[in-house]
């Protein structure tokens, strides 16, 4: 059986496509809510509260090992959440990740701390990364695939904007939340003041998934149900139609989590730790930078759909290579204005390569097997990135007997990891965005036969 072409579906109503652009940016905010308050505490609370060692930075590396454990178990997530997506329908796996993923933030905001049960803490807490990367590895993928889905042609990298932009806005309310937190507490936030911001999180997760609840099943996945032409093995189709598509988001999601997590969470580490500066004035520089990072995020979507998403994320992608080295010097000078003018800059620049992203994931790969194509993809290099950098970027300035030339190095190289991604996906992405003839911006593309599909995803035989 052969399947249904991947431009049949209708286009669905305005007003459906803003209700999941929304949930989408809820989920996407969640997310990066979850990570930011877990990296934050990882750098300032948890090597004295779980990871307890005779030396405060090495505590701090084994809480950063905790954390890039949770992206250890997302590629998983993103594989069995991608089969039943692919199988099932998005909108009920989107609605299992939101809801496991904040159960799973509330319960490491209740772990007593190791001076109160023993070596019991830290594994409770490491067992409960692990369950929230798994659940994670589901969501972000599924809330690109179904707010791109829903999306009219011409618009879709604009509202992919609204996923991705979740992320910063997340990133604002878990730096906010934080900063709140330990000035409302004082003294007392190592005792009990952390935790407050991972109970906050229960409130976005009601907020979500009040609004996921309501939402109707992609248009493109209702099509393919519709006549019959889910994949059977979406995984097997992935690696079988587009083996090089997946190596090409690893590649940019690899070099654009290696460089994001620099700044939102080692950042932190090196300001307290390293340069001896407050608490205080690291977290305002990434409340600023996040809120800069929302502006230029959705700005990039925008353009992507005007300029094509290769040419803007490139150009953000150059502009974070260029901003390797400044970064450091910036920061280096211990002081406020040179920490937020480092922070603010690098989240500026990785705005332009984070807003289009959503559509340029979701683009690579056919509705078939869309939901697994984005989701290992994007999870196995959110591990290779993310969840290395913080770690190794400690160890580097470790060895390196406090030098911070050695992880503008990495960045650097992440950034030119990220730049042969995109130009694996140069042809492909430009074809997706190439509109039919006579086809108005916003409108359904014209009906294509299987023989007009791209090669790479011409859906094999069942």
């Amino acid at each position: 059986m052969t399947s249904t072409p991947a431009r049949t579906a209708e286009a669905a109503p305005r007003s459906a496509v803003r209700r999941v652009a929304l949930a989408s940016g809820i989920g996407n905010a969640i997310e990066l809510y979850d990570f930011i308050i877990y990296g934050l505490a990882s750098a300032i609370v948890f090597n004295q509260v779980f990871f307890v060692t005779e030396d405060p930075l090495v505590g701090t590396l084994i809480a950063f090992l905790t954390m890039g454990a949770g992206f250890l178990s997302r590629p998983l997530g993103g594989l069995v959440f991608g089969h039943f997506g692919d199988r099932l329908g998005r909108k009920s796996m989107l609605v299992i990740t939101l809801t496991a993923t904040g159960v799973c933030t509330f319960l490491i905001g209740l772990v007593p701390a190791t001076a109160e049960i023993g070596l019991a803490a830290p594994f409770i807490v490491l067992a409960l990364r692990l369950l929230q990367g798994f659940f994670m590895g589901g969501e972000q993928g599924g809330a690109f695939v179904m707010v791109t889905e829903h999306a009219p042609a011409g618009t879709k990298s604009f509202y992919g904007g609204w996923a991705t932009g979740g992320s910063p806005l997340g990133s604002i309310l878990g730096t906010l939340s934080f900063t709140l937190a330990a000035s409302a507490t004082g003294d007392a936030f190592l005792d009990w003041g952390w935790r407050l911001p991972f109970f906050a999180s229960a409130v976005l997760v009601l907020v979500g998934l009040y609004i996921r609840l309501r939402l109707d099943e992609s248009p493109e996945f209702t099509a393919l149900e519709r006549t019959d032409s889910t994949a059977a093995a979406p995984l097997v189709e992935v690696v079988g139609t587009a083996g090089m598509f997946v190596l090409a988001g690893i590649l940019l999601n690899m070099g654009f989590n290696l460089t994001i997590f620099i700044i939102n969470t080692f950042s932190m580490a090196f300001g307290t730790e390293a340069l001896g500066m407050e608490r205080s004035t690291i977290l305002t520089a990434g409340l600023i930078g996040s809120a800069v990072h929302l502006v230029t995020c959705l700005t990039a979507a925008y353009l992507g759909d005007r300029l094509g998403m290769t040419r803007v994320m490139g150009i953000g992608t150059v502009l974070l290579i260029a901003w390797a080295f400044p970064f450091f010097w910036f920061f280096s000078s211990a002081t406020a204005t040179g920490a937020t003018i480092a922070i603010v800059g690098g989240y500026a620049f990785a705005g332009i390569v984070w807003g289009p992203m959503a559509y340029w994931f979701t683009a690579l790969f056919a509705p078939r097997f869309r939901y697994s194509g984005v989701s290992v993809s994007f999870q196995v290099g959110a591990v290779l990135g993310g969840g290395l950098s913080p770690s190794v970027s400690t160890w580097l300035l470790q060895i390196s007997d406090g030098a911070t030339w050695p992880i503008s190095v990495y960045l650097v190289i992440g950034g030119l990891l990220a730049l042969i991604g995109l130009t694996m996906g140069r042809t492909r992405i430009a074809q997706m965005q190439r509109p039919a003839v006579g086809q108005a911006a916003g409108q359904p593309p014209a009906l294509q036969s299987p023989a007009q599909q791209p090669s790479a995803h011409r859906p094999s035989a069942q």
